[in-house]
């Protein structure tokens, strides 16, 4: 279970274990999911969003086409977390 808000709900399958880039998801759950890696939003600037991981690695992200995570932003972020985390 994961405290988001001022409500306790089950984390989604998908942002328990960032081994997979998945095609279709959502931004706001990309969002959540830079958030569960502790990485820190800095600032946006038009569409684009400045996220720092704990290693202070720079990802820029959007959301793309009907609110979905741009897939290969998606993998940029799974390759440096697994830099990260010796999952390489």
């Amino acid at each position: 279970m994961e405290r988001w808000g001022s409500q306790t709900h089950p984390k989604p399958a998908h942002l328990k274990s960032p081994t997979v880039a998945p095609k279709g998801l959502s931004f706001l759950d990309f969002q959540q999911l830079l958030r569960v890696a502790r990485w820190t939003f800095d600032h946006q600037r038009g569409s684009h969003q400045i996220w720092y991981s704990p290693t202070g690695h720079r990802l820029s992200i959007q959301e793309g086409r009907e609110g979905k995570a741009k897939f290969y932003q998606v993998e940029q972020f799974i390759t440096q977390y697994e830099v990260e985390n010796g999952n390489d």
